[in-house]
């Protein structure tokens, strides 16, 4: 085995850390600051690549005019919106009633929540999965990166993951708002008193942490076909990502993502059919030694 073939797979798995690092900094937002255990991310993730195929294949047609399909470029910014949109009203019509309850019952309200999406799509669009057809020529082809030829679309990806990662830190954890948001969560009625509208602040977190998924899911469609099971598939590892990196800890969310996506890719190499179970075994041995996770508070 070479230093190169290793590395060469390291660079394949930031591709897959890029999506676990966006999903899972989604879930440590809405659970770092409203303290539910979002399991329907996953079916907003998949939601996501579905407004993105549905938006370019489907919407021309249903106005009655093919110059109404929303492209590649627009479905970037349309999806999270939309899913953004969906993610208000669940959390003014059902999360919000939770609040006050144990995580177990938010953990099986979005469970449902993801199992009716779901079923909804495959009813649909079957379980198969379609193309989507609409990526640009300008991220079509690959690379030079001098040790690998690279796809230029998961160069594209892993840009805007680390972009977006980095932003997101950013406004949580050193601005006005991100201190607005941390407190709001945490004392409530001070943050009341400076004329801060806390439970409009809690929808629109809510709202941002499932755009995140839905932008994950059209940044997908570029290398997976949009299928109703994309997202249960995803969701599974994200949350041990998650537990490992610490239950609400950004930076945890997504520096873990990030690495253990490289260390799936190289496992690849050193012994295949571990490929899919490191992160699980990973996990498992983070919960016995920290169980608050690598970058969690005990």
């Amino acid at each position: 085995m070479e230093f190169k073939q290793v590395l060469q797979q390291a660079m394949l798995g930031l591709y897959n850390g890029a999506f676990y690092a966006i999903l899972s900094l989604g879930l440590a937002v809405i659970f770092g600051l409203l303290n539910i255990i979002n399991f329907a991310h996953g079916a907003l993730y998949m939601l996501g690549a579905f407004v993105a195929l549905i938006g370019l294949t489907l919407l021309g047609g249903w106005l009655g005019s093919p110059d109404l399909a929303i492209g590649y470029w627009a479905s970037l910014i349309v999806a999270p919106v939309v899913v953004g949109l969906l993610g208000v009203v669940i959390e003014r019509t059902m999360l919000r009633r939770l609040y006050q309850f144990d995580h177990l019952y938010g953990l099986l309200l979005t469970f449902g929540i993801a199992l009716v999406i779901q079923g909804l799509f495959t009813q649909f669009f079957n379980t198969s999965g379609e193309p989507y057809p609409g990526i640009p020529p300008v991220l079509q082809g690959a690379t030079d990166l001098g040790f690998m030829i690279f796809p230029k679309y998961r160069l594209w990806v892993v840009s805007v993951s680390l972009a977006v990662c980095l932003g997101t830190w950013f406004m949580i954890e050193r601005t006005q708002l991100g201190a607005y948001l941390r407190a709001g969560t945490e004392k409530p009625d001070v943050v009341r008193a400076f004329g801060i509208n806390v439970p409009l602040m809690i929808t629109l977190t809510y709202a941002f942490g499932v755009g995140l998924a839905a932008l994950a899911g059209v940044l997908a469609v570029g290398t997976v076909q949009p299928s109703p099971v994309m997202g249960a598939e995803m969701i599974i590892k994200v949350f041990a990502i998650v537990v490992i990196g610490g239950m609400g800890s950004i930076i945890g969310s997504v520096a873990t993502g990030f690495l253990l996506g490289m260390v799936e890719g190289v496992t690849k190499v050193i012994y295949p059919e571990a490929a899919d179970v490191v992160i699980f075994v990973l996990m498992a041995i983070v919960l016995l030694l920290r169980p608050a996770g690598l970058f969690g508070k005990e």
